[in-house]
């Protein structure tokens, strides 16, 4: 009886045990699938995640790197204070170096430039005027030849025995004439003494008329062997430079040929053909019509070498409707024999000469929104931008209008690194700057007023060196104009 109720209890034991682990595993298979549930949700979550954080962290970054941009930025233009002292502090204290030059009052060319071409005043192709056999040439190719030197020989046998034939007729004409003027004169004495009727001696004297006639055909027929027999002999009608040689001694050279023996060139004197637009040549014709004789400049092809100085001589009657430009040519006693035929050339007209004018070097003054304007140095060593005008360009010097007044002191150099107000050190060495330094290569700097910062200035062509005439009104009148100063 107790065996079979510890049977029983054992049995009952068993089964809780079996169920309890039944319910066991029942429950960690549930948390599995919750665990693999939540697992697949916490995936989709942290998928999703960077989604949400790049739309946030973008703008985020950007603003950020701008941020540290302008903070860089700022530090390094004005940030750099020395050690121990605030970052603003720097601005008054750390001067930037800077060239300056002094305005001063004096003369200032106006001067007008075109681009031109050295033309000879003669080129000559030598040609020959007779028929003949070429016999000798008396030039080396390229030689400098005088009005008159011996150029070529032509076979004048055939011209010279023309001539003397001539000679023989014109002489056997005129022994007729003499002797038809002697029986005339016995005639006339005969005819006083009715010796003879009067119609003989009428036709004496029409015989007397025909031999004048001839002998004069005579004479005419041997002036033109004569002369053709001249022509044998080729002589340099100008002086000038001979070029290559066109036909070699030994051929037949004839009238109706149009390519001649060689081409002779004149070189003293030369002139230069160049033109200038047409708004230009009411200052021109101004100078012309006071008789004034203007000067002219022929300058290399870089336009950076003076080669010869000569004068106006004529203007073209027309405007070249194509172009809107109007020829011009100016001769050059080219005595160096600087100036080659067809070379190119910029010429250089001087107009007028502006004196007692406020001038400033062309590297001071900026171009920008304003318009221009130059950094003034004041006397605590500071800069403003001040708005100028300026009138006439030549070489390194500008005209100022308005704005500048002789003894003010402006940045030539250094000015891309300038502000309005900003500390300025003027160096030893560049105190009386070079005047070579090219304005359109000068970037203005951040210096202009608030909403009017400079533009970018335009740079020149390559070779110009910058003269220029402005309206009168900018030129302040003419010469012996006295420009505005003052600021």
């Amino acid at each position: 009886m107790d065996k079979r109720i510890g049977r029983d209890a054992q049995t009952g034991r068993n089964e809780q045990t079996g169920r309890n682990e039944q319910t066991g595993r029942n429950e960690q298979t549930g948390r599995g699938e919750q665990a693999g549930q939540d697992g697949r949700h916490a995936t989709a979550l942290l998928d999703r995640q960077p989604v949400r954080q790049a739309a946030w962290r973008r703008p985020v970054l950007l603003v950020a790197v701008l941020l540290l941009s302008a903070l860089a930025v700022w530090w390094f233009a004005v940030g750099r204070a020395p050690s121990g002292q605030p970052a603003g502090h720097a601005t008054r204290v750390a001067a930037q170096p800077v060239g300056a030059a002094t305005i001063a009052t004096g003369a200032l060319p106006v001067t007008l430039t075109g681009l031109g071409t050295v033309t000879p005043l003669a080129t000559i192709t030598v040609q020959t005027q007779i028929n003949g056999y070429l016999m000798s040439v008396g030039f080396h190719e390229g030689q400098l030849v005088q009005k008159g030197d011996f150029l070529a020989q032509i076979d004048p046998r055939l011209y010279q025995a023309a001539v003397e034939q001539d000679e023989g007729t014109l002489g056997h004409d005129t022994g007729l004439l003499h002797q038809a003027i002697s029986d005339l004169a016995r005639y006339k004495l005969l005819l006083a003494q009715h010796s003879i009727a009067v119609q003989q001696e009428v036709d004496q004297e029409y015989l007397v008329e025909q031999y004048r006639g001839t002998v004069l055909a005579d004479q005419g027929a041997l002036a033109t062997a004569q002369v053709n027999l001249a022509y044998c002999r080729i002589t340099a009608p100008v002086t000038g430079r001979v070029g290559l040689r066109l036909i070699d001694p030994g051929n037949y050279v004839q009238t109706s040929s149009t390519t001649g023996l060689v081409v002779l060139t004149q070189l003293q004197p030369i002139s230069v053909i160049f033109v200038l637009p047409e708004d230009d040549l009411s200052a021109v014709w101004e100078e012309l019509h006071a008789g004034h004789t203007l000067s002219v400049t022929a300058f290399n092809r870089t336009d950076q070498t003076a080669i010869a100085t000569g004068t106006l001589d004529s203007v073209d009657n027309e405007v070249d409707t194509t172009t809107g430009t109007v020829k011009l040519r100016a001769n050059f006693a080219n005595t160096d024999q600087s100036l080659f035929p067809n070379e190119f050339v910029n010429a250089e007209l001087l107009v007028n000469t502006l004196s007692n004018v406020v001038l400033a070097p062309v590297a001071a003054v900026q171009h920008g929104a304003p318009g221009d304007f130059v950094y003034l140095i004041k006397p605590d060593k500071t800069v403003a931008v001040t708005v100028v005008k300026t009138g006439v360009t030549s070489d390194d010097k500008v005209q100022v209008l308005t704005g500048l007044k002789a003894g003010d002191q402006v940045v030539v150099d250094g000015a891309d690194r300038l502000r309005d107000g900003a500390h300025v050190r003027v160096t030893a060495d560049s105190a009386n700057p070079s005047s070579d330094v090219d304005p359109a290569n000068a970037n203005p700097g951040p210096g202009a007023p608030p909403g009017e910062q400079p533009a970018p200035a335009t740079p020149q062509a390559p070779g110009h060196r910058g003269h220029h005439r402005h309206d009168a009104g900018d030129a302040g009148g003419g010469s012996g104009g006295q420009a505005s100063g003052g600021q």
